[in-house]
């Protein structure tokens, strides 16, 4: 992933990319380097982390969490990104603000549009290694 293009670029068999718009954070909240795909869902739930809550109080109302759905933050799909064996606690996620897309806004996170997450979701295993710059 491109953050400062904002492209995500998926290599394929035979070394062809499907590429991808994204959402990425807001200046310093994005991860960089090397993750894995740790673990993948379809319509994940959502839970603010105290981190995010400490920089935005107003999703102290999501401390709960909120359940999957197209009302849900994650969009359609998750893919959970590990360093180590350990969750990061970053995900590659679709959105329910598509407008977002090409932009830096989100809590670190990386957004796509969910047509295009259900596509990535597909096309990668877990186990599939990812490198942010």
């Amino acid at each position: 992933m491109d953050t400062t293009q904002r492209y995500l670029y998926s290599i394929e068999d035979g070394g062809w990319a499907m590429r991808y718009g994204i959402g990425v954070g807001e200046e310093g909240l994005t991860l960089k380097g090397q993750a894995v795909v740790g673990r993948k869902a379809e319509w994940p739930s959502w839970t603010p982390t105290a981190s995010m809550i400490r920089r935005k109080p107003e999703l102290a109302q999501y401390a709960g969490g909120v359940s999957g759905g197209p009302h849900n933050p994650l969009g359609a799909s998750a893919l959970y990104l590990y360093r180590n064996g350990q969750d990061t606690k970053f995900r590659l996620h679709g959105t329910n603000a598509p407008w977002t897309i090409g932009q830096a806004v989100s809590n670190g996170c990386i957004r796509l549009t969910n047509d295009d997450i259900v596509d990535l979701y597909a096309r990668t295993p877990v186990g599939t290694p990812v490198l942010i710059i």
